[in-house]
């Protein structure tokens, strides 16, 4: 049978091609249509976000740390200051690959031949950097050679270069360590709580002090500055400023003389000196020995440094002005008298026999007056002048516990008085309640005989003490002690001021004063050495503050105690008497003798503050009528 040829159907073929032309150009069109409305998407709907986007990354948005306000003491002379310093910072965006800094800390750590702790401080500091693409100081204070060294191998150091910046610098030294204290580099802690814009760039903060009292007024308002870089992050051009606004100037009250001559009579014993104004509440003079360098800790000290500080026996860091808790003493005596004579347990003419010790009712402990052989009849006037132990222990126990803890309140024992001042421990005044809350026992009316002379749990700081002596100077009224004079020109408010100490009869006050003069001028006064020659009168009282306690019966005996066992040496005073214009409060560490160790310091102090270069009283202390009678 013959093979049957079938022929091609070109019409069939011609259709498939016609068709998948016109499949391919509808693609064609789809695929255009799609890109077009892409297109369209990007450059027209989308266009200001890619702009922004695109901008980005040739224009950055650099902060200007704002400089660092100054602060002078009284009299204008600087006691902190910004210098310029060459510091060598990084940042990690620049550095390369993610992850590739450590490696670049390797390279500076071998270029500048440091130490391995030097790199391990290096690596914390980047870690603690907010931003990757912000720069991260690291090292500090540069020298020429490290800067050369730097330069000649930058193509190994991505990220890396030298920046100028201001350095805060304290050029008083150890003077003012404690009062204005010193700024350091901020932690970890500390960024949580910070302004992150405000912040931006700064990284060093007011750690202790005036310095983190005042860190809002001194730290002042950000700036920035857009500038345009290269592909490499280098600065090409500065498009947009906006200066930052610089911190408030603060001048304190502070008077540098005074504080030397203050730091010359403690003459280098541990102890603390606080000088003040009972008219303003100014402190004049703050002194707490031993003391430190601030400027080691503004760009980071070294851990070797830190721990002979930390670990010395002498405590330098601890400030004893603000922090040191001591019992009072006699010196608390002249408020206790206060408010015996305001309570009505007592009359200036009240008379106590003294045989050289006080007993309780139907007690047989016998609660010693420093004057063992004791001082016969003894009234207000004698009291004080002679610090009779036994005529407190009677007025505290007809007082109690609870009027003597509620007078002594309002003298600011047992609490905060300073306006300004970061660090102040609120001590302890000891109450019924007091006890009850944190011993779970009753109070006893033994507690409070020794109370009444400045013993047991009642805890003060040398300030508290000089507020209170300040305000038996000022009769009653509060002006809350405060570092700062002025703040931009502007004096400092109190928005929680203290109540006045208002007596049923105002010339009390003149009767506890009569009896602090005749501390030192008074025949029989326990400190009228301190005031020999004086050409005006002082108003004061002694403290000895007990260390370790004595048994019943025995007598202090210094030899049998080691030098850190034997007592606290304290005074207060004013003068001059007549018109009170400077109080100081001293406490010498295992001085012994308030009488004999501190008033001698009180004494030139006050001299250093009163007197004039040929020791005679400066006309602006000299009182009304002295004055009225030598003007011409």
């Amino acid at each position: 049978m013959p093979q049957q040829i079938r022929l091609k159907d070109h019409e069939k073929d011609a259709r498939l091609v016609r068709n998948r032309v016109v499949v391919g150009a509808v693609a064609v069109v789809l695929l255009v249509c799609v890109l077009i409305a892409r297109l369209y998407y990007l450059q027209v709907i989308q266009y200001d976000y890619h702009s922004t986007l695109s901008e980005n990354n040739r224009v950055h948005v650099q902060p200007i740390p704002p400089t660092r306000g100054l602060i002078f003491d009284r009299n204008g002379v600087v006691v902190a200051d910004n210098r310029p310093s060459f510091s060598l910072v990084m940042t990690r965006e620049r550095a390369g690959n993610p992850g590739k800094w450590p490696e670049v800390l390797d390279v500076i750590v071998e270029v500048l031949q440091l130490t391995p702790d030097d790199r391990a401080l290096f690596e914390k500091r980047m870690k603690q950097g907010r931003r990757p693409f912000e720069p991260v100081p690291i090292l500090f204070e540069l020298t020429e050679e490290q800067i050369a060294r730097i330069a000649v191998n930058q193509f190994r150091l991505p990220g890396v270069e030298v920046a100028a910046q201001l350095v805060r610098h304290y050029p008083q030294g150890a003077h003012f360590a404690h009062s204005v204290g010193y700024v350091g580099r901020i932690n970890e802690k500390e960024l949580k709580t910070l302004d992150p814009v405000n912040y931006s760039g700064t990284h060093h903060i007011g750690k202790t002090g005036i310095e983190r009292f005042y860190e809002d007024e001194l730290h002042g308002q950000v700036g920035y500055e857009e500038v345009e870089t290269n592909a490499r992050g280098r600065v090409l051009r500065v498009l947009k400023r906006t200066d930052p606004k610089p911190g408030k100037d603060i001048v304190l009250s502070l008077d540098i003389k005074l504080q030397e001559a203050a730091e010359q009579a403690l003459g280098g014993r541990r102890g603390a000196i606080v000088a003040l104004d009972p008219r303003t509440g100014e402190v004049l003079a703050m002194v707490s020995q031993p003391s430190f360098d601030p400027n080691l800790f503004v760009t980071g000290i070294s851990f070797k440094a830190y721990a002979e500080l930390r670990d010395s026996i002498d405590r330098p860091l601890f400030n004893r002005v603000l922090r040191g808790l001591y019992p009072p003493g006699s010196t608390i005596k002249p408020a206790v008298a206060i408010a015996g004579l305001d309570s009505g347990v007592v009359t200036a003419a009240s008379r106590v026999f003294d045989p050289g010790y006080y007993q309780l009712p139907n007690y047989d402990h016998k609660y010693r007056n420093w004057n063992r052989t004791g001082d016969g009849w003894v009234d207000l006037d004698v009291a004080i002048m002679r610090s009779n132990d036994t005529y407190f222990y009677d007025l505290a126990h007809k007082m109690g516990i609870d009027r003597l803890s509620s007078y002594m309140n309002k003298f600011g024992i047992g609490q905060k008085v300073a306006l300004d001042m970061f660090e102040e421990s609120p001590g302890l005044m000891p109450s019924r309640e007091w006890k009850r809350a944190t011993r779970r026992q009753a109070w006893f009316p033994g507690e409070t005989l020794i109370l009444g002379i400045g013993q047991g749990y009642m805890q003060t700081t040398p300030l508290q003490l000089a507020q209170a002596t300040a305000l038996i100077a000022n009769k009653g009224v509060w002006n809350r002690p405060h570092l700062a004079k002025t703040i931009e020109g502007q004096p400092p408010v109190d928005d929680n001021p203290m109540e006045n100490i208002v007596l049923r009869d105002k010339s009390d006050w003149a009767k506890v004063t009569h009896g602090m003069e005749q501390v030192m001028h008074g025949a029989r006064g326990t400190a009228r050495k301190a005031a020999i020659g004086s050409p005006y009168r002082i108003a004061g009282k002694s403290g000895t503050a007990q260390v370790v306690a004595i048994k019943q019966g025995e007598k202090y005996d210094r030899n049998k105690l080691q030098e850190r066992h034997r007592d606290h040496a304290l005074f207060v005073a004013f003068a001059p008497a007549e018109d009170p214009r400077i109080v100081v409060s001293v406490m010498v560490e295992n001085g012994e003798s308030g009488s004999g160790v501190a008033a001698p310091v009180v004494r030139q102090v006050m001299d250093a503050w009163l007197l004039d270069e040929n020791g005679r009283l400066k006309p602006e202390f000299a009182p009304a009528t002295v004055a009225q009678e030598s003007a011409p």
